[in-house]
């Protein structure tokens, strides 16, 4: 695997940013030389075992005197620890820093509109289309559309072909909670059993469809009900990765307070913690059926922006950039074609 640096695009201020990958020696060794030669280690090192005992040595047992070069690191990556809950002394574990909760309400504010779309998580976003009639038409790279909702799913895989889609990569600094994207009712739920292969944009296109290989959850969420987002069904994809311990469901509409698993039935509001990673780096994906939903221009307009070099372009030969996002920002609006 060629190992070329990977570039982004600051939402906010429209700059060019240079992603520092950490881990990426180990990374592309892995998915080049490993994988290809060595297939029994690969597969042990990317195993929910493995995955558990990395995140472990990781956030549970380093040293107590590496606290203070885990903020600098938080802080060179540009987080904020006063939008965080907790006061910054007492994130005094790297897993209390991952796991840090923000005042979400003040720092990351809800569009007003009922039809936004919001993005799940603090992430680097891109967007796509399933349909070969369509300009956003990606070829499968990033996962396979049946195996990721599950072969066996024919309801929703029905529902959703030719749909549109976007992927939210989280890297190990973000904040870890995921929001519910839109209101509506669970209309399904469930659980798929898989890897924990890195979401490193370089192993990323490496290893052909990663995403619907990993561990990972599955909410279908109905928005063409009373108090809904009117944006169709929307599929919610939590998708576990590297580092990663579990994924859990915990949702709660007053700040974190009460938090409750999320069960088929339930009516979501919109912008509000969904679920949590436990830790590592990790992915969203959300899929729209179409014609339902029109993401912003301008998400659509960075991707195709020329100089910025990114991994994603080199593995799909084409420009692919990637916009940082913050959650509950604004990335779609529902169409009123319903």
């Amino acid at each position: 695997m060629k190992m070329i640096q990977h570039q982004y695009i600051e939402r906010d201020s429209g700059r060019v940013c240079t992603e520092r990958l950490w881990g990426d020696s180990a990374i592309g060794f892995l998915y080049s030389h490993a994988r290809e030669r060595m297939p029994t280690l690969f597969r042990v090192l990317t195993s929910a075992r493995m995955s558990s005992l990395l995140g472990l040595l990781q956030y549970d047992l380093s040293p107590f005197g590496e606290v203070s070069r885990v903020r600098d690191f938080l802080q060179e990556c540009g987080v904020d620890l006063s939008e965080c809950v907790e006061r910054p002394e007492q994130l005094d574990t790297p897993r209390k820093i991952f796991e840090r909760k923000i005042r979400y309400g003040d720092c990351r504010p809800l569009p007003e509109d009922p039809r936004t779309v919001v993005s799940p998580a603090d992430s680097r976003m891109i967007c796509g289309s399933l349909s070969q009639t369509s300009s956003l038409f990606l070829k499968e790279k990033f996962f396979h559309y049946e195996e990721l909702l599950g072969p066996d799913k024919e309801q929703w895989l029905a529902a959703f072909r030719d749909g549109d889609f976007a992927i939210f990569r989280l890297t190990a600094d973000k904040y870890h909670y995921n929001h519910t994207p839109v209101a509506g009712r669970v209309a399904d739920i469930y659980e798929i059993d898989g890897d924990y292969h890195s979401c490193n944009p370089g192993a990323v296109v490496s290893l052909v469809t990663p995403f619907s290989k990993n561990k990972r959850v599955v909410t279908i969420i109905d928005t063409d009900v009373p108090g809904g987002s009117r944006a169709g069904l929307v599929a919610m994809i939590e998708v576990a990765a590297l580092l990663i311990g579990e994924i859990v469901q915990c949702y709660s509409g007053d700040r974190y307070e009460s938090p409750c698993p999320v069960i088929r039935g339930m009516f979501l509001k919109k912008g509000l913690p969904k679920s949590q990673y436990r830790p590592g780096s990790s992915t969203d994906v959300l899929i729209f059926q179409a014609g339902r939903i029109r993401f912003e221009k301008d998400l659509i307009q960075n991707m195709y922006v020329q100089g910025v070099e990114s991994r994603f372009s080199e593995g799909f030969g084409r420009p692919l950039v990637e916009t940082d996002v913050k959650v509950r920002s604004r990335i779609a609006t529902a169409q009123n074609n319903h």
